[in-house]
């Protein structure tokens, strides 16, 4: 392995700095981007309870409670109940809107990733080609080891870009779906509690 990132030359450094960064930010975001922790079904179901039950203070002190990104934008919701069905509605747009942006955090890092590997792998494959054939100019073209080994050493920074780039693109994507999806489910779940409390108001 040693052997192989110094032939790379010094342009591996950098590619190995990449994977460890995308790894790091896989892990973390796939421990963070949990449906349980983003959308607890359980706790969506006790507040729309509270809500329809007309005890808007006990859905705000479950919301209070709970960390989870659907709690913060019930939240907002909730604190603007008494100012109208507009106001409501605007509080959980921007503040899931933030949570949003949250969720979806340092994942476009990982398609930066993708992108960069592959021309550090080149940058370091020309670089090396430059290297060959200085020295064959030097020593003259009648050694082919010298070449083959030349080439050799200039193609494995290519191959180790390629390496990161394409697991890292898949990362990405696979977080970018899951973000997206739990985004979309919190969209369905805010309007569903619009619409109990539209339903609350209109009773009032």
């Amino acid at each position: 392995m040693f052997d192989l990132i110094t032939k790379g030359g010094v342009v591996m450094y950098p590619i190995i700095i990449c994977s460890i960064i995308a790894l790091a930010i896989f892990l973390e975001r796939l421990w963070l981007l949990r449906r349980k922790r983003i959308i607890p079904a359980e706790f969506i179901h006790s507040v729309e309870k509270q809500i329809r039950n007309h005890r808007l203070r006990e859905a705000v002190d479950l919301c209070q409670k709970n960390s989870s990104s659907i709690a913060k934008i019930f939240l907002a919701g909730l604190k603007s109940s008494g100012r109208g069905m507009w106001l409501v509605k605007e509080a959980i747009e921007e503040r899931g809107g933030r949570e949003g942006v949250i969720l979806e955090k340092h994942v476009g890092i990982l398609s930066t990733i993708a992108n960069l590997t592959p021309l550090l792998g080149l940058l370091g494959t020309v670089s090396g080609m430059i290297r060959t054939f200085n020295a064959i100019s030097i020593e003259g073209s009648g050694n082919p080891t010298l070449l083959a080994g030349g080439i050799e050493s200039a193609l494995i920074s290519t191959a180790a870009g390629l390496s990161v780039a394409i697991p890292v693109l898949v990362c990405y994507r696979i977080l970018k779906d899951k973000a997206e999806s739990l985004i979309f489910e919190m969209e369905e779940n805010s309007i569903k509690i619009i619409e109990i409390m539209e339903d609350f108001s209109t009773k009032d």
